[in-house]
């Protein structure tokens, strides 16, 4: 089974991110009463769009893969066997091992559709 970000997902998350800034941004802005309120709302869009610009490429290249019985990922093994527990957590699916090491499958389309399917290939599903 392969697991890859989604990149609707993935541009949805950061425009929700982008609006909850601008208007926390705003907000502090306007609690603090100085005159440029707008600097919030621009600075805010403008910090996550270029975060989400510059991280796009990486975050949504990173491939999970259950074969073999593990689930892997670039630089990361964990056998199913050692899983202890999957859910949901917004647009992505947390793998919490027996040992608490937690790993997050981030931007998926479906997130419980795909904790599911990797519940269904746990040993002891």
């Amino acid at each position: 089974m392969i697991i890859k970000a989604d990149r609707q997902t993935y541009l949805r998350d950061h425009l929700v991110m982008a609006a909850i800034g601008a208007g926390g941004a705003t907000l502090a802005l306007v609690y603090l009463q100085t005159g440029d309120v707008w600097v919030g709302m621009v600075g805010a869009l403008a910090a996550i769009g270029l975060r989400g610009w510059y991280m796009a490429s990486e975050e949504l290249n990173v491939i999970w893969e259950i074969s073999d019985g593990a689930l892997r990922a670039p630089s990361r093994v964990l056998p199913l066997s050692k899983i202890a527990e999957v859910r949901t957590i917004l647009s992505a699916v947390q793998v919490i091992a027996q040992d608490g090491n937690k790993y997050l499958i981030k931007y998926q389309a479906d997130p419980k559709s795909t904790a599911a399917e990797i519940r269904a290939m746990l040993p002891h599903a």
